[in-house]
């Protein structure tokens, strides 16, 4: 069950299944050999995230996200990840970023010279990830999990963006410089201030990205 959600969860949010398709009972349980009925338990798990919508005579239909929606993710987002890397300074050392600080200088550049965002994404998520776990608060990190699938739909969107890789790059460096140092005020706000860039890129070309 869990294995047929997280399937269809990186379906939605890498829009192989676009916002506004229709999930069919029958065509899934087929394909991954499970009952209709395991997946309407899918389907409730999807709905509770918020990546699909179950209409009355119509079905199980993935979700597509507003200005407003996008809006009030980043606004929730902020706070919580400015949390997580305040937490994560005060609770690590500076040994436990090293491998970060690699990818920051030489690897996220060099895949971003090859045009390779899936990369760089990846490389990002790990420090992200990384944040997350030294902030060692379960409340926090279950938070973030319930947006994660929209964040990373949003995230695939904006880094294609003209020079906001470059720039997010930056203000990764300064986040992990803050981490490094132990300086969680720091690292909150400037956490905080990614946060909001993202959004302000995202409002800049929302006509093209929504």
């Amino acid at each position: 069950m869990q294995s047929i959600e997280r399937v269809l969860r990186e379906r939605i949010s890498s829009r192989t299944i676009p916002p506004g398709s229709k999930l069919k009972e029958m065509e899934l349980a087929a394909e991954f050999n499970v009952s209709r009925a395991q997946v309407r338990e899918v389907f409730a798990a999807l709905a509770l995230r918020g990546l699909i919508e179950r209409i009355p005579n119509k079905g199980a239909v993935v979700v597509q996200l507003g200005f407003g929606q996008v809006a009030e993710i980043f606004a929730v987002r902020e706070v919580l990840e400015g949390m997580c890397a305040r937490l994560a300074a005060k609770n690590s050392t500076p040994s436990d970023w090293e491998r970060h600080a690699k990818a920051l200088e030489e690897d996220m550049p060099r895949l971003l010279a090859h045009s390779d965002f899936a990369g760089f994404l990846a490389c990002y998520e790990a420090f992200r990830q990384d944040i997350i776990v030294h902030a060692r608060n379960a409340t926090l990190a279950d938070m973030l999990d319930s947006i994660r699938d929209k964040i990373r739909y949003l995230a695939r969107r904006i880094v294609i963006l003209p020079g906001r890789a470059e720039q997010a790059l930056q203000e990764h460096r300064a986040v992990l410089g803050a981490l490094r140092a132990g300086d969680g005020v720091q690292a909150e706000r400037l956490r905080m201030a990614n946060m909001r860039s993202g959004f302000e890129w995202f409002e800049r070309y929302r006509d093209f990205i929504l």
